[in-house]
């Protein structure tokens, strides 16, 4: 009955014009994938859609999980059932059917790579086109004299001896070569039955014939020992230089082919009895052997072109500078070097600074301070000088010293690898350029730049003709990255560095590099992390991509991209089991006349995200100062403590290097907890010691497994398993809290081990998943479910909503107050038992909020660092996250949030502002101080918008 009345409602709203039904439109009839409540609903074809509504209302299941699925799930079974069985098996949706799909392509939210191995330039395939253009058009240079090393072939011999003047004359020449266990006569029997009649010594002629006939000492003499000390050379043929006819042609050519084989590569000229031109069709200069170019020698994960070193990985183990210096901001006299500590070792540092001064080398200058050509000095040394690296050289000598050993292991750590100076190629692959640069000089390069130098790049006929075709997918993909707002990222940047909206606009540069027509792109909003300059670029690309005949979806909850979209779908009209349903669809004007529609209330201004009334006082800081990491032009920053400090600025204007490569790391050590190693910066002042504890609270998931749920993350199942446990039939049965864990072989279901489900493998097919017979899905064992509490057992518990359960253990305090935060960060929808992996990166990220909002109000000064917790946050939502933020201020912590969503900033107490621009132009602090001074500034992109 149910999926009658959900069709008729349908068609009821098709009359009204909502959508007309038709060939244009792709049309999803009966889904119920996760929350979704029978939802019937029409996509119309080459149109940009925007997919909004709260979180947890049913927007990825139903894009993603639905729309995505069967279009993958339909390409794999047009695939042959043998190819099928290797495939990844795929789950069919549930739902009645999609009608008018056409081949599906997901972008989604996630950092899709971890492997130290993966590139921005490989994720986008853009090194690939590189590898192909320095190995086509690339021209080795030697490193000796500068020159190109080339390959002589017979035409270019012959193009040398057509050049000369008329009536020149040419010898061609090989070098009279004595192999090894040979006499010279006997060498000289082999050439006269090769058909040669002639050697050429001390520049004249000599029949081979006449030189047969002396002694063997005489032989010897005439051909080892001669006046000039000239080598012997077999002639091959002697040319008077003139206009030449393709007779002429034939035969000098042919005795060039010759001279090239006799001599294994190797030939010379002689022009008028003057001097020899060496001719090699070897790749060879200067003493040197190349190789020759290929795409494989370009790759660092191959292991033909990878660095032999560090491998590829551009890193090696060795002496850690940072371990070395510890604290830049002394000089070489005050100490600044640790290993030159002490009577014995300090010895190094007197001698260092009695020679200085003959090297103008300054003692008393900061570390931080010095420029490159005194960094190097100080490591390197000079003539008398003996720096860091002769330091560690002589330890190394002495590592049969167990002192010596001890001491190496305290300096060593990652550093840059010294073969290939960070480039992951062998030597050989960077002698090869293009333009005057080799691969990793211009994978080095900002995209911004690099797409310059493309525009730039001169090349010869023969050069631009191979290179054409591939100059235009690179171009093609620079300008998409640029499109996209990443033009401040370069090639060799570590794809685990980036973050989830960098990540996902990089898939896009991808997929929109493929040219595809009459597609669906389906993304999961691909305006996390981007500021709303950057937006106004990403729904330019979106147009571009749908102008070409795509259908392009968007799940997004930015409001300058619903004003962009053909068609918005609002889902709701809550999250979890109060949504899953189809609350308004239309064009932006119908989004907001829909009395139904809550984003539709937030667009117009009906609702708002307050603002509040009073700014709290700017008391306690921690000062960075001095920070220089990657692009930040030495800044220092002052973040204020209790209070609601945003910072925020275009994409790549340096403030994930602030807070999450300096700040982060340095707290985290101040805290006495194990960090990574912090970005470089002179030092870290003002009330550090006020901090007790330090929490990154990013958006990464909070459980990989079905078995990870919320309720066991908050840590509050604890406390349901022990109420069970306490109930008088499981004292009478003996059972203990673990009985009530479907974690346990004690109370689970032993048939499917407390999965509720049992996945039959249908090799080629896509797994079924049965619920289980013995439990009937439950998970436990039929005794441990008739133990009850006020008439639910422990599975019943699990199926309510956190709103549900909180007034359900009303009388039981602890376990109410252990729920409270999950309602009060806005996830009162979300089921107690709910699969963690079931949850949106916004909701995870919640999870982790309300676990610290739960734990005792006397575990000391927290600082929290959040990083753009809105990713995923309708309007509404972002109300609840404010008030769970300002909650935390009040138990007396302190939070630091990277975020771009203005909302937020005008919410904020304080607002960092980096910039103004992205990579080299940014890294500067642009503002500091309220939202209201923000808004008065000329100079931030922010300040615009707000």
């Amino acid at each position: 009955m149910t999926n009658t009345s959900g069709a008729e409602k349908i068609s009821t709203k098709k009359s009204n014009n909502v959508y007309k039904s038709g060939a244009d439109e792709i049309v999803v009839h009966g889904a119920r994938v996760h929350n979704l409540k029978n939802v019937t609903v029409a996509f119309p074809r080459n149109k940009l859609i925007v997919v909004t509504g709260v979180s947890g209302s049913g927007k990825s299941s139903l894009t993603i999980d639905t729309l995505f699925a069967e279009g993958q799930r339909r390409y794999a079974e047009s695939l042959s059932a043998y190819a099928r069985q290797f495939m990844s098996r795929m789950i069919k949706p549930d739902v009645d059917y999609i009608k008018g799909l056409c081949p599906a392509i997901a972008i989604e939210q996630k950092v899709i790579t971890r492997t130290p191995r993966s590139t921005v330039g490989s994720m986008t395939e853009i090194y690939d086109y590189l590898r192909l253009l320095f190995a086509r058009a690339g021209h080795t240079i030697s490193p000796v004299s500068g020159r190109e090393v080339k390959k002589d072939d017979v035409a270019d011999v012959m193009q040398h001896i057509s050049q000369l003047a008329h009536g020149s004359k040419v010898v061609i020449l090989v070098a009279f070569k004595q192999h090894a266990n040979r006499e010279a006569r006997e060498e000289l029997n082999i050439l006269v039955q090769k058909g040669f009649s002639r050697l050429y010594l001390d520049q004249e002629p000599v029949r081979i014939e006449d030189l047969l006939e002396l002694t063997d000492k005489a032989l010897k003499d005439k051909i080892a020992t001669k006046k000039s000390k000239e080598p012997a050379y077999v002639l091959v043929d002697r040319i008077i230089t003139k206009a030449f006819d393709e007779e002429d042609i034939h035969r000098i050519s042919d005795s060039i082919g010759t001279a090239f084989y006799e001599g294994e590569g190797e030939m010379y000229i002689e022009v008028d009895g003057k001097k020899h031109i060496h001719f090699s069709n070897k790749f060879e200069l200067d003493g040197l052997s190349f190789e020759e170019p290929v795409p494989n020698l370009f790759s660092f994960n191959n292991p033909y072109g990878a660095c032999p070193t560090c491998e590829g990985f551009s890193q090696v183990l060795g002496i850690d500078a940072d371990l070395v210096i510890p604290d830049k901001r002394l000089s070489v006299f005050d100490g600044a070097i640790a290993p030159w500590k002490g009577e014995k070792m300090g010895e190094w540092r007197e001698y260092f600074m009695r020679n200085a001064a003959a090297y103008k080398f300054p003692i008393h200058k900061p570390i931080a301070d010095l420029t490159t050509e005194q960094y190097n000095l100080l490591w390197e040394g000079a003539g008398k000088l003996d720096g860091i690296n002769a330091f560690f050289k002589e330890v190394e000598q002495n590592l049969y010293k167990v002192q010596y050993r001890v001491m190496l292991s305290r300096y060593r750590g990652r550093t840059n690898c010294p073969d290939c100076k960070g480039y992951r190629l062998r030597k050989e692959a960077l002698y090869v350029k293009v333009h005057q640069k080799h691969i990793g000089e211009l994978c080095e390069m900002p995209v911004k730049d690099q797409k310059q130098w493309f525009n730039n790049i001169k090349l010869s006929d023969h050069d631009a003709t191979v290179a054409k075709r591939i100059l235009i997918e690179i171009n093609q993909r620079l300008q998409t990255l640029l499109d996209v707002g990443l033009g401040y990222l370069t090639l060799n940047r570590l794809a685990n560095t980036l973050s989830g909206g960098e990540s996902q606009r990089i898939q896009l540069t991808r997929s929109l590099g493929s040219n595809l027509t009459n597609s669906l792109y389906i993304l999961d909003e691909p305006s996390i992390g981007l500021h709303s300059r950057d937006t106004e670029r990403l729904i330019t690309v979106l147009k571009q991509l749908r102008d070409e005949g795509n259908t392009v979806v968007v799940v997004e909850h930015d409001e300058m991209m619903m004003r962009n979209a053909d068609h918005i779908i609002d889902m709701g009209p809550l999250a979890s089991y109060l949504g899953g349903e189809v609350t308004a669809t239309g064009n932006y004007n119908a989004i907001i006349s829909n009395p139904n529609s809550l984003t539709g209330k937030y667009l117009t201004g009906e609702l708002t995200v307050s603002v509040p009334k009073v700014q709290r006082p700017f008391n306690r800081y921690i000062r960075i100062e001095g920070a220089r990491h990657h692009n930040l032009k030495d800044i220092t920053v002052d973040f204020p403590l209790n209070m609601l400090c945003v910072v925020s600025g275009v994409s790549g204007s340096g403030k994930t290097t602030l807070v999450k490569k300096i700040l982060y790391p340095v707290m985290r050590q101040l805290t006495g907890e194990f960090g990574d190693k912090a970005g470089f910066h002179k030092a870290i002042a003002g009330d550090t010691s006020y901090i007790t504890q330090v929490e990154m609270i990013d958006q990464n998931p909070i459980g990989k497994s079905s078995r990870s749920n919320p309720v066991t993350y908050i840590k509050a199942y604890d406390e349901i398993r022990e109420l069970y446990a306490s109930q008088p039939l499981s004292k009478i049965r003996g059972f203990l809290p673990k009985h009530f864990s479907f974690n346990v072989d004690a109370g689970r279901c032993d048939a499917c081990k407390g999965e509720g489900e049992q996945v039959v493998e249908m090799q080629f097919l896509a797994d079924v998943h049965l619920t289980c017979e013995v439990c009937g899905g439950k998970k436990f064992k039929e005794e441990v479910l008739e133990v009850q509490y006020k008439g639910k057992s422990i599975f019943d518990v699990l199926e309510m909503s956190v709103d549900e359960s909180i007034a359900f253990f009303a009388a039981e305090k602890n376990l109410a107050k252990a729920l409270q935060p999950l309602q009060d960060v806005g996830l009162g929808y979300i089921k107690l038992g709910q699969s963690s992996d079931t949850l949106s990166g916004g909701e995870a990220q919640r999870v982790k909020l309300a676990s610290f909002l739960g734990k005792n109000k006397a575990s000391g000064h927290i600082l929290f660092i959040f990083d753009e917790p809105t990713t995923g946050l309708h309007f509404n939502d972002i109300n609840k996250l404010l008030a769970s933020f300002h909650a935390l201020i009040e138990q007396g912590h302190s939070i630091i949030v990277i975020e771009h969503n203005t909302d937020v900033i005008k919410n904020a107490d304080w607002v960092i502002d980096l910039g103004p621009e992205a990579g080299d132009g940014g890294g500067s602090l642009v503002f500091a101080g309220t939202p209201a001074e923000l808004k008065k500034q000329k100079n931030s992109h922010t300040a615009r918008f707000l």
